[in-house]
C-alpha cells in the first residue's frame, strides 16, 4: 500500500515521537507513504476566523501540491487531527460552494496552482491502519501483547466531527480506536470523555479555562483505574501532557495521567523498544503504566516550563482585526 503522506508542522517538533513510532508500525504493516513536496503548515486552527479565504488558500496550495505530486493512488493521508480536519473542510468546501472555489483558485494561481476539489481522497491514519489494512492483518504482526495494560481511547473533538469524508463510525461514540487497541490485546476502559476538547489553544489564552478542561479528561480517566490514555492528536497529547502538572498545580490536585498515541501502542505491541519510539519523553512519567506490560522505559527529563500567573500580562492574548465599518450620511 502506497500513500502521499502529509505530515504537517507538529509531527516535526513536538509530535516527532508520534511520526517516529508512525513510520515504524507502516513498516511493519507495508504501508509505504510519500511525503508531499513543498507541503506548507495548514494552518492550525484560528487563521480561519480572521481570513476565512485566505486560510483554505493556505490549505488548498497543499491539496493541490498533492493533486499534482499522486501517482496511481490518489489519497492523501495526514496523523495530526487539524491538518486532517483542514485539508478535508478545505476538499468539501470548495466541492460544495463554486463562488468560494474560484476564490481560493485565484488566490491559488498566484503560485501557478489549481485545485480541483474531490481530485484526493484525505485520510487519516487511523482510517488507513483500521480500514484498508484490518484489525486482523494487524493481529497477525503482534508478537508483544499489552495485556494487563488498562486503556483508554481517547480522540478528542476535531477528527470525528465534522466528518466530512464519512470515515469514522461515530462523531459522539466512535469505536475504531478501541477495536484497534483490543487488537493489540490492551483492555481496554470505557472512556466517556473521550471526544471531549483538550482546550486547543486555550491554554495560551486562559489557564484557568484551558487547566478546568484537561481536569475534565483527566479526573474521569483516573477514578477510571485507566493506565495510559490513548490519543491520535498532536494537540491533546501536548495540552493533556504538558500542561497536567500546571493543571494539578492550580487545583491542588496529584493526578499522573499518561498520554501515549496510538501509533506507540501498536510498536510496542510489534517488538519495538520505548526509546525507539519515542517513550520516555512525555512530561508524565510512563513507566509504572508500562512495567505492567515488562516495559522498562529510559525517562528523558522533560524540560522544566516557568509558570505564569494567569493574571500575567505577557500571556498572548488574540487580537482581531478593527474593521471600519462606513455609515452613509444621515443614518
Amino acid at each position: 500500500m502506497k500513500y502521499l503522506f502529509y505530515p504537517g508542522c507538529s509531527m516535526q517538533r513536538s509530535a516527532k515521537p508520534y511520526l517516529d513510532s508512525l513510520k515504524l508500525v507502516e513498516k511493519t504493516l507495508g504501508i509505504e507513504s510519500v511525503e508531499v513536496e513543498d507541503w506548507n503548515c495548514c494552518g492550525a486552527t484560528e487563521y480561519s476566523s480572521v481570513n476565512r479565504t485566505a486560510s483554505h488558500a493556505v490549505v488548498g496550495r497543499n491539496l493541490a501540491l498533492a493533486q499534482d505530486q499522486v501517482n496511481g493512488n490518489q489519497e492523501l493521508v495526514a496523523a495530526c487531527s487539524a491538518c486532517y480536519v483542514n485539508l478535508s473542510k478545505t476538499d468539501h468546501f470548495m466541492r460544495e460552494d463554486a463562488e468560494f472555489r474560484e476564490l481560493v483558485n485565484d488566490a491559488l494561481s498566484a503560485g501557478e496552482l489549481e485545485y480541483e476539489p474531490g481530485s484526493v481522497k484525505i485520510r487519516h491514519s487511523l482510517d488507513i491502519i483500521v480500514n484498508s489494512v484490518g484489525y486482523d492483518a494487524v493481529k497477525e504482526k503482534v508478537t508483544k501483547p499489552l495485556a494487563g495494560l488498562r486503556v483508554g481511547a481517547y480522540y478528542g473533538c476535531m477528527i470525528v466531527r465534522p466528518d466530512v469524508n464519512k470515515r469514522f463510525s461515530n462523531p459522539e461514540d466512535p469505536y475504531e480506536l478501541e477495536d484497534l487497541l483490543e487488537s493489540l490485546g490492551a483492555e481496554v476502559v470505557e472512556f466517556k470523555m473521550k471526544t471531549q476538547c483538550c482546550s486547543g489553544h486555550m491554554t495560551q489564552i486562559s489557564g484557568e479555562i484551558a487547566y478546568e478542561m484537561i481536569k475534565q479528561i483527566v479526573k474521569p480517566a483516573v477514578e477510571a483505574d485507566i493506565d495510559v490514555l490513548v490519543t491520535l492528536c498532536p494537540m491533546c497529547q501536548l495540552n493533556i501532557d504538558a500542561y497536567q502538572n500546571e493543571m494539578n498545580n492550580f487545583f491542588g490536585t496529584k493526578y499522573e495521567m499518561p498520554i501515549l498515541y496510538f501509533s506507540q501502542l501498536m510498536g510496542l505491541a510489534f517488538g519495538y523498544k520505548p526509546k525507539e519510539l519515542g517513550i520516555g519523553k512525555e512530561f508524565i512519567n510512563t513507566s509504572k503504566a508500562l512495567a505492567k506490560i515488562g516495559k522498562v522505559v529510559s525517562e528523558v527529563p522533560a524540560p522544566k516550563k516557568k509558570r505564569k500567573s494567569k493574571n500575567d500580562p505577557s500571556l498572548p492574548m488574540p487580537k482581531m482585526p478593527v474593521r471600519i465599518m462606513e455609515v452613509p450620511d444621515g443614518k
